[in-house]
């Protein structure tokens, strides 16, 4: 996954979920500082785990910026509305992609780790 090779070249640490399952069970060990979100994850969008995720005391404190290869006009607004901090479209850049994701997480007031 390019994704991880690329945070992982920049020094974070990176867990992966393929879906949202696997996202909600990675949760249950460990709290990540950030979650990358694909808003097409199999069986759940992105869109719907980010709500839930935002619902539950639990996981409402962590950041999480949807990634999306479908950029289309309304999206950023619906990831927002979602509960989303922030919006990043695929393909990513490789060169601003590590900058970007310590963007958010200074936002957060944390520059630890990614899940994704």
């Amino acid at each position: 996954m390019l994704t991880r090779a690329v945070l992982e070249l920049e020094g974070y640490s990176v867990a992966v979920a393929g879906s949202a399952p696997e996202a909600l069970d990675r949760l249950r060990d460990a709290t990540p500082d950030l979650i990358l979100m694909d808003i097409q994850l199999p069986g759940e969008d992105g869109l719907s785990l980010a709500r839930r995720l935002k619902a539950n005391p639990a996981s409402s404190m962590i950041p999480v910026v949807a990634l999306t290869a479908h950029a289309m006009t309304g999206d950023r607004e619906e990831a927002l509305h979602a509960g989303c901090v922030g919006y990043i479209s695929k393909p990513i850049d490789t060169r601003t992609f590590g900058a970007a994701v310590g963007r958010f997480l200074q936002m957060n007031g944390d520059e630890r780790l990614v899940a994704g």
